[in-house]
């Protein structure tokens, strides 16, 4: 059994949160942690669990002008090729286990692209295995915020044992 987790991320808050995930789910079972320009084509994924996680942009999953804000604040972005809302809208029909997480600038504002990413892989025939998660950056460019990386990797681990999956033997 094995998990993937994708991610977008713009000035590297939200890959951070994905390898601290990933650390809580290494606990369970195999997991590659791979950026969304670097992923392969959902529908071509052979895993029991995916885990995917992007910035929350202008109330949900970046668009083709708030990625270019975001370049155009930061001079460059982590994810500068394909977008999640890319990735996600392959048009396949999927049986995946999934989890959605978002990164939220604090104090929070409306919006979230975990719940975005859940709707539209659930209407993909994908089964949500957690209810979508957000993890708090201080402002737009970070850092995490004190104490969120520890809640992702514990959210990490609860989301592999919600899945059924049993620990790897040391």
């Amino acid at each position: 059994m094995t998990a993937y987790i994708v991610y977008e991320s713009m000035f590297g808050n939200t890959a951070e949160v994905a390898e601290a995930v990933a650390a809580g789910v290494a606990g369970r079972l195999p997991v590659e942690v791979v950026e969304v320009g670097d992923a392969p084509m959902i529908r071509d994924l052979d895993t029991d669990l995916l885990i995917v996680g992007a910035p929350t942009h202008a109330f949900g999953l970046s668009r083709p002008q708030t990625r270019k804000q975001a370049a155009d604040r930061a001079g460059h972005v982590v994810s500068d090729a394909r977008s999640m809302r890319d990735w996600i809208d392959s048009r396949s029909v999927l049986s995946l286990s999934v989890a959605t997480f978002d990164t939220h600038v604090h104090p929070p504002v409306p919006g979230s692209a975990a719940r975005s990413m859940a709707r539209f892989l659930t209407r993909r025939g994908c089964t949500l295995v957690a209810e979508p998660m957000t993890f708090r950056v201080n402002g737009t460019d970070g850092p995490v915020v004190y104490g969120e990386l520890e809640r992702a990797t514990e959210w990490g681990a609860s989301v592999a044992r919600r899945v059924g999956l049993r620990p790897t033997p040391a």
